[in-house]
């Protein structure tokens, strides 16, 4: 390679990492020292204690990296006798923080782990912060957590002595910044009352728990639903002094999560809590993982929204296959087959992933969707034949669905049903020779798909047609599509019925690419101008009865 070649690679090279170094956000990791307070905790046995430090990352984006080493009896001696302290500043890296919480442990006796709060204790958190600010990290001081203890007369009892303002006098000497949930925590329990604050602790009733059979009264460690109300009382005080740090975190409603950082292990288990016919929209928020369970979202569990942490590692999957035998031996049937079914309206999803995993084994469905007024959002939906099922009404009802910047794959029949469903700025990808479409519009629904700037993408080789008619009033439309040469220049096929080439309502309005060869398309599709094309907006399309805009809900 001469000079000049060489020159201008590496000239390349250097612009590629100027931008790149612009472009890349750097986040903060959240390390957190302290006791089993703050710890995370071992989730064997159905054990449901957590640190409120284990649930922390339950209300934070997988760029921020909560680095728990909060351990369990650990004091501000112990935990740098111990060497854990070591691991912790090797990490620490310009604008990281540190959550600093010791006090529990520092009142025990023993030689290990008592520190004397006007001397050693003192002395001991100094030595974080200064070593914390060493290394450009930013330490954040936390009083310890109270205990539930009551006297005779329902008053609750101190049980931390000088430890906590001990370290409100560090604060005040060194001018870092300290969050009080010693006193935080004393109004959330006397909020909840003497009987009804053993839900916030680790109250657990005998036989429940495999890691626990006989049972436990425990008043200093948490419950899940306890961690997760003193994180959000921490949450509430890091919007107050550090609100660059507190812009990151967001109070989901329910979090599900295989780490145990959320309430629930199975996104069935949040749905099920949910209460019936709620007016209110509830989040839940899904951790990365590959969820294999059968998702029912009934009739009663409306205005759900689920947001995934990761569109490609937030998976809900399962593998049943229309051919599948049930417990009496009979087939499951295409219906039966579903990943998920959604029977409520004003469901919506975002950064999810739909999938049936059976394979080609025939009809599969990753989500069969009767709901009205659903909307998904940079989802994906993974599967072969029958891949997404906008099953809609058949007794007239509304069933209305918008995809938005949606991944969707199949073989043949791939998005099929009697629905209104709008596909925006979607990739369409066929993976063998079939059909995307099979619409069962019925005969008085005046519209049935809609797919506007979205992409048709296939494997090498295969072949597909846009749609064929499951049923005669058939209704299919791309306006301003990218389609790949896997499209066959006739686009459309009559499932041969040839009475349904006069009933269907199948057309194109200003194609793009290899795909889009009109001129060959089969003479029975509609012809369609701008003047026809005004009226199929993704608003007019999904307004209904109801005059729903799912645009307008971005706003």
């Amino acid at each position: 390679m001469n000079t000049r070649r060489l020159s201008v690679l590496f000239s390349a090279i250097l612009l590629i990492s100027i931008c790149f170094s612009f472009t890349t956000k750097k986040y903060p990791v959240i390390f957190m020292i302290g006791d089993s307070t703050m710890a995370n905790k071992d989730l064997r046995g159905g054990n449901t204690e957590r640190g409120w430090g284990h649930v922390l990352p339950g209300f934070l984006p997988q760029e921020i990296e909560v680095a728990n080493y909060a351990m369990n009896g650990r004091s501000s001696k112990s935990f740098r006798s111990e060497g854990i302290w070591q691991k912790v500043y090797d990490r620490i890296k310009p604008g990281d923080y540190v959550f600093i919480q010791f006090g529990h442990n520092d009142q025990k006796t023993d030689e290990a782990r008592y520190s004397e709060p006007e001397t050693t204790y003192k002395s001991n958190l100094k030595e974080y912060i200064r070593e914390t600010q060493e290394k450009g990290g930013i330490p954040v001081l936390f009083t310890s957590i109270a205990r539930r203890k009551f006297d005779e007369n329902g008053e609750m009892m101190d049980t931390h002595g000088r430890w906590i303002g001990a370290m409100k006098e560090v604060a005040a000497e060194t001018g870092v910044k300290i969050i009080d949930m010693n006193a935080r925590s004393i109004e959330l329990i006397k909020s909840y009352g003497v009987e009804d604050s053993k839900r916030i602790f680790n109250h657990v009733a005998p036989k429940t728990q495999a890691c626990r059979p006989e049972g436990k009264e425990d008043d200093t460690h948490f419950s899940i639903h306890g961690a997760r109300e003193l994180a959000k009382i921490a949450i509430q005080e890091i919007n107050q002094i550090y609100p660059e740090l507190g812009e990151y975190f967001t109070v989901y409603d329910y979090v599900v999560a295989k780490d145990g950082s959320g309430q629930f292990f199975t996104l069935q288990d949040a749905i099920d809590a949910v209460p019936d016919y709620r007016k209110k929209t509830t989040t839940i928020y899904v951790k990365k993982g590959v969820y294999k369970e059968k998702v029912v979202v009934p009739f009663s569990k409306s205005k759900i929204k689920l947001i995934g942490e990761d569109v490609n590692e937030t998976v809900l999957t399962y593998d049943d296959f229309a051919k599948k035998l049930n417990v009496f031996g009979e087939e499951v049937g295409t219906s039966g087959s579903s990943s998920f079914y959604l029977y409520a309206s004003d469901f919506s999803a975002e950064n999810i992933t739909f999938e049936n995993s059976a394979g080609p084994v025939g009809q599969a469905v990753a989500i069969l969707i009767t709901g009205d007024r659903a909307v998904f959002k940079n989802c994906r939906f993974l599967g072969h034949q029958d891949t997404l099922y906008v099953f809609g009404r058949q007794d007239g009802g509304q069933s209305r669905q918008y995809f938005e910047e949606c991944y969707i794959e199949g073989t043949v029949d791939f998005i099929f049903g009697w629905a209104t469903s709008v596909f925006e700025r979607c990739t369409i990808h066929s993976k063998a020779n079939g059909y995307l479409t099979a619409a069962s519009t019925p005969e008085n629904q005046k519209y049935g798909y809609l797919f506007v700037d979205c992409k048709i993408t296939s494997e090498e080789g295969v072949k597909s047609y846009l749609g064929r008619p499951w049923r005669p009033f058939a209704k299919t439309v791309f306006v301003s599509c990218d389609m790949d040469e896997s499209i066959r220049p006739e686009g459309w096929h009559n499932w041969s019925k040839k009475d349904a080439e006069k009933t269907t309502f199948y057309a194109e309005f200003n194609s793009k690419g290899a795909g889009a060869q009109s001129a060959d398309r089969v003479k029975w599709a509609k012809k369609m101008d701008k003047k026809h094309i005004a009226e199929y907006t993704v608003e007019n399309v999904l307004k209904g009865t109801d005059n729903w805009n799912p645009k307008a809900e971005e706003k």
